[in-house]
This record gives structure tokens, sequence and C-alpha cells, in this order.
């Protein structure tokens, strides 16, 4: 479901496993949740039922995986209880996968936070697997939280909302989401365009060398304007266009940022998110949390 600014009643959801990274993510979710005046779900997610089953006697009355879970889960909610006294909490460890389980539980959230260890090597190749899967599947924006976003949502280390623009970002939720997280932050959007100039047109003559780079810029300008037609007037916007690979800018803007937002686009009918190589690439290296907005063709 593309994001409709639906009410505060809806639970920000943060998938928990009791790892370190998803600690993580549970503050940060505490925070976004109290920014949004939203209630904060917590939701773990265990195969137990299908490798010990229901009726799998312990000492405990439980299948250990199910106890295991519901105390993970109810850490967890220990946790964002005195980060965050005033929030409403609730927790629930279920029993199917994460990559299924969180989906089907962003059909009623406002927003589904996932963490992600984002070291080097294989565990950075894939994100965490959960993660990219889950973000490609989501029914609501999925902010993806790395190791080093501590804090940002509470803090807001940077005071500014970056917002990738596409090529077919007009009117769409990723922009709808960005004004929304701008507002509630009371902090800037500062949206940008990367632009590039097609390999054959590079020239090193002098009096060449700006006319050609010219009008991919003004095209990369007008890509920009119509994205934010209609913005709010109140909404302290600020357009940027530059030179270069998209992933490229967004990384680098992103160490400026609190929360980076970009679209990704679900065809009709079909199960998954097309989310492109600056999307990958962007989730791996950002500075900041990402969120992947959903939205239809």
């Amino acid at each position: 479901m593309a994001f409709d600014g639906r009410s505060c009643d809806a639970p920000l959801i943060v998938g928990v496993d009791g790892s370190g990274p998803s600690l993580r993510a549970t503050d940060w979710a505490a925070d976004e949740a109290v920014l949004r005046g939203a209630p904060l779900r917590l939701v773990y997610a265990s195969m137990w039922e299908h490798y010990e089953g229901e009726g799998l006697a312990a000492d405990y009355g439980k299948p250990f995986e199910k106890l295991r879970g519901e105390h993970i889960v109810e850490a967890a909610a220990r946790r964002a209880r005195e980060r965050r006294p005033e929030l409403e909490v609730t927790a629930e460890a279920l029993p199917d996968g994460p990559v299924t389980v969180l989906p089907e539980e962003s059909r009623r959230a406002c927003a589904l936070v996932v963490g992600t260890r984002g070291r080097s090597g294989v565990a950075e190749a894939l994100l965490g697997s959960v993660s990219l899967a889950v973000a490609a599947r989501a029914h609501c924006p999925v902010i993806v939280v790395r190791g080093g976003h501590d804090n940002q949502a509470k803090a807001g280390i940077h005071q500014c909302v970056l917002l990738g623009v596409g090529a077919d970002t007009k009117g769409s939720a990723a922009v709808r989401f960005a004004y929304h997280e701008a507002r509630i932050r009371g902090v800037p959007l500062e949206a940008v365009r990367a632009w590039r100039r097609p390999a054959h047109e590079n020239t090193d003559h002098p009096l060449l060398s700006g006319t050609t780079t010219r009008p991919h810029e003004e095209q990369a300008v007008r890509v920009l304007e119509a994205a934010l037609e209609g913005a709010p007037a109140e909404l302290d916007l600020r357009r940027r266009t530059a030179e270069g690979h998209a992933h490229r800018v967004l990384e680098d803007a992103s160490h400026h940022a609190d929360l980076l937002v970009l679209g990704a686009r679900r065809r009709h009918g079909h199960l998954g998110l097309r989310l492109g190589r600056v999307t990958h690439v962007v989730l791996h290296h950002s500075a900041c949390p990402v969120a992947v907005v959903p939205q239809r063709d």
C-alpha cells in the first residue's frame, strides 16, 4: 500500500530478534514512534511451529523456541518503555518466518522499522538478507536502520530530511512521506536530483564543455520541479541538482541528513517492489536511516 498519511492509530512496527542491531532499531523506533504520536508494536518472527510443533512439551509447558521468542519481545518491550515511558508498547512472538510475518504486519502499520548489521564482506553484501527481503515486500514504508544510526530520530543530529528524486517521482508516495517526515521533525527537506552527461558527449574542448552539460542539468531541474509541484507552503524545501551517479550523490548527501527517503514501485498484482540498483547500493552504504516507500504503478 502506498503511503497515505494514515492516522497515528496505526502502530509503528519494529522487527526484533534479540540481536544488537535489532535492539538499536528498537531504540530508534521508540524515538520515532514518539515523534509520530503512534503506538509501538514489537514483533518477533520465528519458525518454531514448523520444526517443534504445537504439541511439543517443555519444562515450561511451551516449545523452547516459542518461549525464547516471548522472552525476546518482552525484553525489547522493557527496553522501549524504559527509553520512552510515555510510549504505548505492545509485543508479540509469531510462529512464522520474518519475510512472511513482517510484510503481513506492514498492512496495518504506519511504517515498519528493521535493523541490519551492515558489516563488511558477506553480511554487507546481503544487507542482512531479511531486511532487504522485507523492504522489497512490505505494504508500508520500511525504514532500515544500521548500526551507526543510533539516536538520529530523537536527537535530530543533522536537522534535515533528504529525498532522492527519481525520474518518476512526481506525485509519488515517497514525496508525500518525505513532506510528512520533515514536518513532524520540524526540519528542512532537501530534495536531490542527480544527473549525468552521456559518455558519448564527453569532450575536453573548452568551448563545448559547458554547452554539453547544460541540457542534462536543465532536464534534472525540470524533473525536480515537477516532483515537488504542490509542496506545502509552510515547508522549508531546498532543491538541489548534482552531477554524478545517483547512488554516490545520495550517499554523500546522507552524511548530512537524519533520514533518506527513496521510492520503490510495485506493479499491479506483483508481490514485490522493484528495488533498483540505486536503492540497493544506498541501503548498503547510507550514513543515515533509509526509508523505502512503496507505490503502485
